[in-house]
């Protein structure tokens, strides 16, 4: 996409995440199963090749590169705000050339290692995963992303080329590129790459994902660490799932409305909650959607995770029953239709979002007319979804030594 900014930016993505741990490999008959965490272990290994660091190259071209591995992507991307064509020929090399040894995979086990033992210590990340874990009985994003120390052990060289094999394939890629570029250029350059590698078709791969029971596994999960007040987080699993497409769209603005009419900034419960002292400026509402999994995550750091909880059941079950304003509707589709428009000054957010659309079958420039025709039943619809208290769960961390239990 083609952007009058002194900055360059481009994201190679593949369809890879680290809920593709069951598969069948191209050509043969029987799904493979490789351990959790190989995706993210994969993404690191990536930037190791004979010749050097990928990073150092990308430093003397004046780029700057990074990666990271979600649920249901791996992406490999650089900003630069000059040799752009050059950092681009980087990009489709280092991703397109995979180079692991026994030495340099054992050496990754490591480190990561460390770096799972340090989220295991980050109050942030030790609450959103236990929330995950109560929530969903047998979806793999109940599982960490970097997997356990255990599944990671597992890892070999031989694993990584069959899940690069398989995933790495560009039939199963994207590649978006934002700058003041030619797009012609662009695109010939990349032909040329693709063209030289003599790549051969590959059909569409065929995942496996366990069936998820209805309800959550656990009501709630707390522990104690070392945080100064309690963090509370609340999470729906959506009931509603396998949408692609539109369908997938219309539900992730509908839900996306129905966060900021109920809890945001100006919203009636939110000022209740925020004057009684329940809440400050941490607390967020996010709705996360995917064809495979759905959920709503709300909470922040409260001085009673008790009270709060109770207040924010009683205020989302009252305007359940009372409807919502349609007042309070059309001002928040204008609003989430504002922050969609603004979104395109950040180069960041237009590849992102371009990747995230287009691996769910979803234009995104689709998303405009749909948020202008959107209406208060469908997001009456939804509320009505979420109200369900079987597919509620609670994660707390609360101050080492106050009343952190296990239940």
């Amino acid at each position: 996409m083609p952007k009058a900014y002194s900055k360059y930016y481009a994201v190679y993505a593949t369809q890879y995440g680290s809920i593709d741990s069951t598969f069948l490999v191209p050509g043969e008959q029987e799904p493979v199963e490789v351990p959790d965490g190989i995706a993210h272990f994969l993404e690191h290994k990536m930037f190791e090749k004979e010749w050097g660091s990928v990073f150092d190259q990308f430093a003397q071209l004046g780029g700057s590169a990074n990666a990271f591995t979600s649920y249901d992507l791996t992406a490999y991307l650089f900003s630069c705000t000059e040799r752009f064509s050059e950092n681009l020929a980087l990009l489709l090399n280092f991703v397109q050339t995979p180079y692991f040894t026994d030495e340099t995979v054992e050496k990754e086990k490591g480190i990561i290692e460390q770096e799972l033992r340090m989220y295991l210590d980050d109050p942030n990340r030790r609450i959103y995963q236990n929330l995950l874990e109560a929530l969903y009985h047998e979806n793999p994003v109940r599982k960490d992303i970097g997997g356990t120390v255990e599944s990671v052990r597992t890892i070999t060289k031989e694993l990584l080329y069959r899940c690069y094999n398989t995933f790495y394939h560009p039939s199963n890629m994207i590649l978006f590129a934002v700058g003041n570029f030619d797009p012609n250029e662009v695109f010939e350059q990349i032909f040329r790459d693709l063209e030289a590698r003599y790549l051969q078709e590959q059909p569409p791969i065929q995942r496996f994902y366990p069936q998820e029971p209805t309800g959550v596994r656990e009501r709630k999960v707390t522990n104690e660490m070392d945080v100064s007040r309690p963090r509370y987080l609340m999470g729906y699993k959506d009931p509603v799932t396998g949408l692609r497409g539109r369908a997938l769209m219309e539900r992730e603005i509908s839900g996306t409305l129905l966060l900021s009419i109920a809890l945001g900034s100006s919203s009636t419960l939110y000022n209740q909650l925020y004057d009684a002292g329940l809440i400050d400026d941490s607390f967020t509402a996010s709705y996360v959607v995917s064809p495979n999994y759905g959920h709503v995550i709300l909470g922040g750091n409260t001085p009673d995770p008790e009270r709060l909880h109770e207040a924010l059941v009683k205020g989302l079950k009252e305007l359940s029953q009372k409807g919502i304003d349609r007042g309070d509707f059309e001002r928040n589709k204008r609003r989430t239709i504002g922050h969609f428009v603004s979104s395109f000054n950040s180069i960041e957010s237009v590849a992102h979002n371009f990747i995230y659309s287009q691996f769910n079958d979803i234009w995104l420039f689709d998303y405009l007319p749909a948020m202008e025709n959107a209406t208060l039943e469908q997001v009456e619809r939804i509320l009505g979804d979420f109200m369900d208290d079987s597919q509620m769960a609670v994660s707390v961390v609360y101050p080492y030594g106050s009343k952190g239990r296990e239940e």
